[in-house]
């Protein structure tokens, strides 16, 4: 089991040739800017700064890398940001890419998406890129906490379909105001980690 209290920021790389080659077990957060991964991460480390919220959308341009006992959590550049130029996107791109192209042992992906709207057409390219190299991924949808009870269970009934029909138990709603949604989240993790 992941003490998920002991966590420190250990380094965070943003050029492709900074990225060493490394066979600590990982697990790796990917989504938009702005859809709640450092959120996520402060929750589950139970630290309110650690992993640092931008407040500028799309500035995270690093992968940055957490350790937690002997398991490494990876936050990665967050996707579609709108306001930033094309060489940035492609620069993002490079890195994402080399980070998963470089033998990594990547236990599990996690993929967020806001619950409020429908998956981006990043996030299906995202959802199909894991699924294309058979990387075990779940889908945690955040900020559940702005939606009233009929809202959420409208998105409920779509969003499997709308991610191309993921199963339920891969879909985990988040609240990061509450923590609802926590505990399935490091439950998953820690299978993840113990295979």
């Amino acid at each position: 089991m992941i003490n998920f209290n002991k966590a420190d920021f250990e380094t965070a790389f943003g050029t492709t040739s900074q990225l060493p080659v490394d066979s600590t077990v990982e697990i790796a957060f990917a989504g938009r800017s702005n859809v709640g991964k450092s959120s996520l991460l402060n929750k589950l480390f139970n630290r309110k700064n650690l992993a640092r919220v931008s407040s500028v959308p799309g500035k995270t341009a690093t992968i940055n890398f957490y350790k937690v006992d002997k398991v490494r959590f990876v936050d990665l550049p967050g996707y579609g940001y709108a306001k930033v130029s094309k060489g940035d996107k492609r620069r993002w791109a490079f890195l994402l890419e080399t980070y998963f192209n470089t033998g990594r042992d990547i236990r599990l992906v996690v993929l967020l998406v806001d619950i409020r709207r429908p998956p981006t057409e990043d996030d299906m390219l995202m959802v199909n890129f894991l699924k294309e190299k058979n990387y075990p991924f779940i889908v945690v949808l955040t900020k559940k906490d702005k939606l009233n009870k009929t809202e959420f269970n409208s998105r409920m009934e779509s969003v499997s379909s709308e991610l191309g029909g993921l199963e339920n138990e891969k879909i985990i709603p988040f609240s990061a105001m509450n923590g609802e949604g926590l505990d399935e989240v490091k439950r998953i993790i820690n299978n993840f980690v113990k295979e």
